[in-house]
């Protein structure tokens, strides 16, 4: 049974007369007909009771009414929103990103889109590239900023938005405090406070200690980058992370690194070849043009 026969059938209901029920619905009264007998055929009982060219519904008929108008109320419904979701700046995305980019980046960037996109709504997930990856996997997300990653199930599409310069920190009266720019190799012996395990950038930070040659002496680990520079600037030893908002608010120094280089890329991911709605794909350029136009 298709949503056309219903209708079909709620018009006949409504005016008791094929014919006028076929010229409304400017089809001819032989298809109506057979439409309204197919009905009855698949639900085993007549719905009309005829007399000559007069048709009038019997109870079986004004019991089908009944569902059939809730049905076709709530397909309307459907069609309505999912109207609305196709139409230009409208629908929903789930919007994923990387910790660090909550503290500032992610923060100005809704504030904008807020006022671009008024009629969007966003579902915001805040997570390590891992657990970004697994919700792209599981089409939880439809877009995610972070560091570049791959998948064992799915493909990704990943596009370089802008790149990020981390820094090694060390509490203001330490003696690398001095310095502007230092060599990774410099902090071999300091007691390191790490990000925990799990997390695509201290898989990163750690290929850079190891190119340098230091093995970390990690006394702490935590995911927040304000713990971590909490840590530091009580003392606690030396970390390496990204020029967060507020950081200058800690009785820390920061330093460029030398060597190697502590430079990541940050981009825009998505699966590859999964259907993307109109305000996903929308949201999608939106970001790759604005993230670009600021580098």
């Amino acid at each position: 049974m298709e949503i056309q026969q219903l209708q079909y059938f709620k018009t006949v209901a409504q005016l008791q007369h094929m014919t006028r029920a076929a010229e409304k619905l400017s089809i001819s009264q032989p298809a109506l007909s057979k439409s309204i007998s197919n009905i009855e055929q698949e639900l085993g009982v007549p719905l009309f009771d005829r007399q000559g060219r007069s048709i009038y519904l019997n109870r079986y008929g004004e019991l089908f009414l009944e569902s059939v108008e809730v049905i076709l109320a709530e397909y309307a419904k459907v069609m309505q929103e999912f109207g609305d979701i196709t139409k230009p700046g409208h629908g929903e995305v789930a919007f994923g990103f990387i910790h660090t980019l909550g503290m500032e980046v992610v923060p100005e960037l809704m504030a904008v889109v807020a006022d671009v996109y008024p009629n969007m709504e966003f579902s915001l997930t805040q997570a390590t590239s891992l657990n970004l990856l697994k919700r792209l996997e599981e089409g939880a997300i439809d877009l995610c900023l972070s560091q570049e990653i791959e998948s064992k199930l799915i493909d990704i599409e990943w596009v370089e938005l802008w790149s990020e310069e981390l820094y090694v920190i060390v509490p203001a009266g330490h003696p690398l405090a001095s310095k502007d720019r230092i060599a990774l190799h410099e902090i071999k012996d300091e007691p390191f406070i790490s990000i925990k395990r799990g997390n695509s950038l201290r898989q990163f930070i750690d290929k850079r200690l190891k190119e340098a040659g230091v093995v970390a002496k990690t006394t702490f680990s935590g995911e927040e980058m304000h713990t971590l520079a909490g840590f530091v600037g009580a003392g606690l030893g030396v970390s390496i992370i990204p020029n967060i908002k507020g950081l200058e608010n800690y009785n820390i120094k920061k330093i460029s690194v030398s060597y190697p280089s502590c430079v990541r890329k940050i981009g825009l991911a998505w699966a590859k070849g999964r259907y993307l709605s109109p305000a996903a794909n929308e949201f999608k350029e939106f970001l790759i043009e604005y993230f670009r136009g600021e580098s």
